[in-house]
């Protein structure tokens, strides 16, 4: 071998000089001579992986060294002068018989003309094949172990692209196989998108996950199947760093309806199925919240059916009790949808009947006996079946299930020993129903008293965006708790209050207090509306703007987050002076409502005219909503007004999801009501909008 310009002892010298250089190399190294492809030169790495002394390699030929056939081809076309260099990885077998995974390079060095070295420098893969392995060996036991597990599992980037899931997240989904084959993310994610019952929901929710990385979260995915799926995301972690997201899936239809039935049966009565003793007790505190808030009268009538020990012994139980699902059936007959028919036990039947005063009580009455005369037919007899009933009415007959049961059963006690199969009043109930049956100058006495002994508090009920469900203010209403009377409801006590003047004073305090809860509302950043009716001695006073101006200024509340609530029958009984006062509060910065709109006699010309806000339809054109075509034509005609007059309309007394749509598509833009929440005490209110 020659180098250029010089002689045999040059080029030994050059290789000589290379053969130093490899020496110092990491990899293994031998160098060729490209005209007789013998190895001229190896390092002691090359020796190493070979399995030889690198002296021993000197000499050999190049093909000698070759362990695949890429190997054989290249050194073959390297002799022709048709190969100048490859780089791939290959097998290398050493003197032992063990075969090397290695990364081979060759590469073509040229000295001068006709004189040239091959270098060929190997890179043992040994080590990088088994941790290779080992990790297939992980990836395929963690994917056996997805597979085996009973939940769906979804495994996404940041990006949402899909990096695994199982089969059972295929199947609960019911992803189809076609789908599954192309494994195309987009037509994967939008038929699980179709697949869901709320799109909008569900596509939101998994915006919320992307904006909130560190979200760990459990809810449920409700599908068009009608399969519930419980949803736990967790955030996939690698070296500290999030890198994507985990969806675990569980099918939790079952449990639900097991849940559902475990309800279903705990407040139902297992023989008649009525609402049993549980049930009773929600529905009469829903009654007695209801009668808080606007005085709402009920009757609670406790049933016993009369000589029911004799249908058993002379007909025995099996009889018996197919005449209590008959009863039971005729009382449901009798009473409207809105009443309750409970059966508390043995032959004992407790309804609830809303909106109930004596005479209404009465009607009730009368018609489950005239159902009970009807025949029974059972065991082969036809025979006659009465009963007796005690009714007790709310608030003359008490303020509680308890007091209302108690008295209820004791009037049924006395038709017992009279004779049977009649009704009779608790003899508070006969006395008492109303303001004036306590005594117009008692409950004067009392209000005062009340109020100078703080027995007087503020409840708010929420009123909600029916866009966006937010709570954006409240109706502050006046709640009397008194030692003595009980619950007296604002409707007996307010036209008591009105009639002797003190409306003023309860007035007066009721402002001051809303205005200092709006206060630490605003102060929380909360930003809520408190809405304070307003009576029409109290407006018509003198003096009535600048009191609203110093409860305003006492604590720094920003006018906008007032509002008073006027009735129409206020502001046409002197309308120009109505007009004055209603722009200087206006001017104040108080936003203005007419409440209960629809039951007065508003003009058109003066409402244009008033400097309002906003109308409130009165919970009477809303309770036969939408079913009620009547309500459905005022109702209209309400929100077309206001939006005609550029009013915002807000909806009293929304206690179903059905009344709330209705409302919501005719174009009303706020609503308050039991559907939401009833009136609460501060923090309940605070409680609930955290909730």
């Amino acid at each position: 071998m020659r180098v250029p310009g010089g002689s045999e002892q040059q080029a030994l010298a050059s290789t000589a000089l290379i053969a130093g250089l490899i020496d110092g190399m990491l990899d293994a190294i031998w160098i060729v001579d490209a005209a007789s492809l013998r190895v001229v030169a190896a390092n002691e790495r090359a020796g190493t992986m070979l399995g030889v002394a690198p002296e021993t390699l000197c000499g050999r030929d190049a093909i000698d060294l070759c362990a695949t056939p890429e190997d054989l081809l290249f050194w073959g076309d390297a002799a022709g002068g048709l190969a100048q260099a490859i780089e791939s990885q290959t097998w290398l077998r050493r003197a032992d018989g063990r075969a090397v995974p290695v990364t081979r390079r060759v590469s073509r060095l040229v000295l001068g003309p006709g004189e040239s070295l091959f270098i060929v420098a190997l890179h043992d893969r040994s080590e990088q094949c088994r941790s290779e392995a080992a990790l297939e060996l992980r990836v395929a036991e963690l994917a056996a172990a997805l597979e085996s597990t009973a939940d769906g599992i979804l495994v996404t980037d940041l990006a949402g692209n899909i990096r695994f899931f199982n089969r059972v997240f295929a199947t609960l989904w019911d992803l189809p196989e076609t789908l599954l084959r192309l494994r195309d993310d987009d037509a994967l994610l939008a038929c699980m998108r179709r697949s869901v019952a709320d799109p909008a929901s569900y596509m939101h929710r998994l915006a919320a996950f992307d904006d909130a990385e560190l979200l760990e979260a459990v809810d449920t995915v409700a599908l068009r199947s009608g399969k519930v799926l419980q949803r736990v995301t967790l955030p996939q972690t690698h070296e500290g760093r999030i890198v994507g997201r985990v969806y675990s899936f569980r099918d939790i239809s079952e449990r639900l309806l097991a849940q559902e039935r475990i309800e279903t049966l705990s407040r139902t009565d297992g023989l008649t199925g009525l609402p049993n003793r549980s049930a009773l007790a929600d529905r009469v505190a829903f009654s007695l919240a209801l009668a808080q808030r606007d005085g709402t009268p009920f009757a609670l009538m406790f049933a016993n059916v009369d000589r029911f020990k004799h249908i058993n012994h002379t007909l025995g139980h099996e009889v018996g009790d197919r005449v209590l699902v008959d009863v039971a059936e005729r009382l449901r007959t009798c009473l409207r949808q809105v009443d309750t028919v409970t059966r508390l036990g043995g032959d004992e039947f407790v309804m609830l009947v809303h909106q109930a005063d004596v005479s209404g009580a009465e009607s009730a009455a009368r018609r489950i006996f005239d159902a009970m005369q009807r025949p029974f037919l059972h065991g082969g007899l036809s025979f006659t079946v009465t009963c007796s009933i005690g009714i007790a009415l709310h608030p003359g007959d008490g303020s509680t299930l308890v007091e209302l049961v108690r008295r209820a059963d004791a009037a049924m006690h006395d038709v017992k020993e009279a004779g049977r199969a009649a009704y009779r009043f608790h003899p508070l109930g006969q006395r008492a129903g109303d303001a004036d049956s306590r005594g117009r100058l008692r409950l004067d006495q009392a209000m005062r008293l009340a109020l100078a002994g703080g027995h007087f508090r503020l409840h708010y009920q929420p009123q909600v965006d029916m866009a966006d469900g937010r709570v954006r203010g409240a109706e502050a209403l006046i709640r009397w708790n008194d030692p003595e009377l009980g619950n007296v409801p604002p409707g007996e006590f307010i036209p008591v209050a009105e009639e002797s003047g003190f409306i003023v004073a309860i007035g007066d305090w009721v402002l001051r207090q809303a205005v200092q809860q709006a206060a630490q509302w605003h102060a929380q950043g909360r930003g809520l509306i408190v809405s304070v009716n307003v009576s029409a001695v109290q407006f018509h006073r003198a003096g009535f703007v600048d009191c609203v101006a110093a409860a305003l200024q006492a604590v720094g509340l920003p006018p906008e987050l007032l509002e008073l609530e006027l009735t129409e029958s206020i502001l046409i009984q002197d309308a120009q002076e109505a007009l004055l006062r209603l722009k200087a509060l206006s001017q104040l910065g108080v936003k203005l409502a007419i409440d209960d709109f629809g039951t007065g006699y508003s003009s058109l010309g003066y409402l244009k005219r008033f400097p309002i806000d906003r109308l409130k339809i009165d919970r009477s054109f809303v309770r036969g909503l939408p079913g009620d075509a009547s309500d459905v034509g005022i109702v209209h005609a309400i929100v077309n007004l206001g939006r005609a007059l550029q009013l915002e309309v807000v909806a009293e007394g929304v206690e179903t999801e059905a009344q709330r749509l209705f409302l919501m598509q005719t174009g009303c833009e706020q609503y308050q009501g039991f559907l939401f929440a009833p009136a609460l005490d501060s923090a309940s209110f605070e409680a609930r909008l955290a909730a």
